[in-house]
């Protein structure tokens, strides 16, 4: 878990960055909210498109083979990133880099259901998921720092941010390929005892779930509760990256703070996001309830949003987006816990990569939806409510897959 951690808190700075980068190359190369918005959002076009098939390419070649070709194809095009000098060239830069990465989060959900048993999979995800919180406390005083290389050896700050923040994951790359285990029976620290009490569990696991029927690869496109889960995941997306890659351009207009200083404000939201994040997820598992731990998440995630749009002071808007950030990050580990439990066997890989894709339309269009309504209306009191009400509506479809879920236990 903490090596895989480690991996995603690269991808995820990799996605995110750009939300610091804005401060000074917006300026630089005059591009609007509308264009920044735009290429923001874009990422998850080619996010959209190739995380299926990536997925499957994934199941089929291995985890090890296929994640370490993912990490150091998105690490060049992340580093890639400071040659931009147009809007054509930042949409299309984005696009790729949303192709590159599309295959390693589905990738890595299928990769622990094959690890983790039902009952500690909302900890777990947490776990795992808290990379978006420390991404943002980390890559707020990091990306500050890089940003004030500014004209070093000739080159822009979010140049250098672009550069030194690609390079990770080119390295970590070529460590997956040498050291990560596919499955249990080639972990070497587990005895042959562990190994077939954990394949036995997760079998068994499976079984349950496919009642007895042996699921199509393809038999998710044909459940309900599949759909309503990726609408789910939409809002919960809709929201995270509306709030992360537009937050540091809130927080600068609404204050006189410095770029660095504004770094260290930033990772507030993050700090509170990953700590409840995992309170959350260890809640969900000591209770064995996932619905309502996503539910009212997603109701507070949709206040504290009303709450930044009206917010008449700069302590209050940062307390508001704190609020709302914890939310959406707390849906995370019960909502996959969800996910993984209604899908098993061959159903598995496709079922949540389509869950996955779906959803990260929301993660294209929040932050478009943000810059294209402020650019309009001159603030961004309308584009907040319209994300939280977004969030709202997410919380109550996952009750709906609630209701759906018992229904489906009543039955059989």
């Amino acid at each position: 878990m903490p090596f895989l951690l480690l991996l995603y808190v690269v991808a995820y700075l990799d996605r995110i960055n750009v939300g610091f980068a804005a401060l000074q190359m917006k300026t630089q190369l005059h591009f609007s909210d509308a264009v920044y918005g735009l290429g923001a959002g874009i990422f998850f076009a080619g996010y959209f498109f190739f995380q299926l098939p990536s997925n499957l390419i994934l199941y089929r070649v291995g985890p090890r083979r296929w994640i370490a070709v993912m990490m150091i194809a998105w690490g060049i095009v992340s580093s890639s990133m400071m040659l931009v000098a147009t809007p054509r060239g930042f949409y299309a830069l984005r696009f790729l880099l949303g192709a590159t990465e599309a295959g390693f989060f589905p990738g890595v959900i299928l990769y622990m259901k094959n690890w983790f048993p039902a009952g500690v999979r909302a900890r777990t995800s947490a776990i795992f998921l808290t990379a978006g919180p420390i991404s943002g406390i980390l890559g707020g005083p990091i990306s500050g720092v890089l940003l004030g290389l500014d004209k070093l050896h000739g080159l822009a700050g979010w140049q250098w941010l672009f550069l030194m923040e690609g390079l990770p994951a080119i390295l970590l790359g070529a460590i997956v390929f040498f050291t990560l285990a596919d499955n249990p029976r080639e972990a070497r620290w587990m005895t042959s005892e562990q190994q077939h009490w954990l394949a036995e569990t997760l079998r068994r696991e499976d079984a349950e779930v496919e009642g007895g029927a042996k699921l199509g690869a393809f038999a998710a496109f044909g459940m309900g509760a599949a759909w309503l889960l990726a609408f789910v995941y939409f809002a919960l997306n809709f929201g995270s990256y509306g709030i992360s890659l537009w937050l540091p351009t809130v927080f600068h207009r609404a204050s006189n703070f410095g770029i660095l200083a504004l770094g260290f404000l930033t990772a507030i939201p993050y700090l509170l996001g990953g700590v409840m994040m995992i309170l959350n997820g260890l809640d969900s598992d000591r209770r064995n309830e996932r619905f309502w731990h996503v539910a009212i998440p997603a109701f507070v995630a949709a206040a504290g949003l009303v709450g930044a749009a009206y917010a008449g002071s700069f302590p209050v808007l940062v307390a508001c987006f704190a609020l709302a950030y914890a939310g959406v990050q707390c849906m995370n580990g019960p909502f996959w816990a969800i996910s993984s439990r209604t899908l098993a066997g061959a159903a598995a890989p496709a079922g949540i990569a389509m869950i996955n894709s779906l959803g990260n339309l929301g993660s294209g269009l929040g932050p478009y939806m943000i810059g294209f309504v402020s650019l309009h209306t001159g603030n961004f009191r309308l584009p907040l409510l319209l994300v939280g009400a977004v969030l709202a509506v997410g919380g109550m479809v996952v009750l709906e897959v609630r209701n759906l879920a018992r229904q489906g236990r009543a039955s059989g």
